[in-house]
């Protein structure tokens, strides 16, 4: 079974339809500003037509944003990404980060081995949840302090400041949150 390759095309179509969405534009003012026709625009959206660099350009232009902004939105055409563990040496105990997830993505996935700097504090846009898969933690967050061990989570919703430090050697967290450039959505009711 072959990993999947890092270098695939890119699908452009969903990040050209969360823009013009945002901007809450329809298909036909895009179409307006751009030059091009709207059935053209639609099969951009839905990936059934892959535009030039010459009409890339002229939609974000339309979008108000860069060619190079849209191709750093796009999703990868692939749905599978395998991140291998990197070969770490026994007598290796420096604190590290290791993202676990490639790409622009709606998740965002890392993994801390070690400790790091315990006096820096995180304050994300959306929500994230840190789980404890070796060691222990010690996590500041809305001025409570929590302690986690081996297996324990910790939700914490957009917006949370918080600050986190391990407490024993050789404790690895992972950290999963929404990614920054999504826009979280919020229940207004509660």
């Amino acid at each position: 079974m072959g990993d999947h390759k890092e270098q695939q095309p890119l699908r452009v179509g969903a990040a050209v339809r969360r823009r013009r969405r945002a901007l809450e534009l329809t298909l036909a003012v895009v179409a307006e500003r751009s030059g091009l026709s709207v059935p053209f625009l639609s099969q951009i959206e839905n990936d059934r037509a892959r535009p030039s660099r010459s009409s890339l350009e002229k939609v974000a232009d339309a979008l108000r944003t860069t060619a190079v902004e849209l191709l750093a939105a796009a999703d990868p055409a692939c749905s599978v990404d395998v991140v291998r563990a990197e070969d770490v040496t026994l007598d290796d105990f420096a604190p590290r980060v290791r993202s676990l997830v490639r790409g622009h993505h709606q998740l965002h996935a890392s993994e801390f081995t070690g400790d790091h700097d315990a006096g820096r504090e995180f304050q994300h846009r959306n929500d994230e949840v840190m789980y404890v898969a070796d060691g222990a933690v010690e996590i500041e967050a809305e001025g409570r302090a929590y302690r986690l061990g081996r297996g324990d989570t910790l939700y914490l919703t957009g917006g949370v400041r918080h600050r986190w430090r391990a407490t024993v050697p050789d404790t690895r967290v992972i950290i999963v949150a929404v990614a920054e450039h999504i826009e979280a959505l919020r229940d207004r009711s509660r």
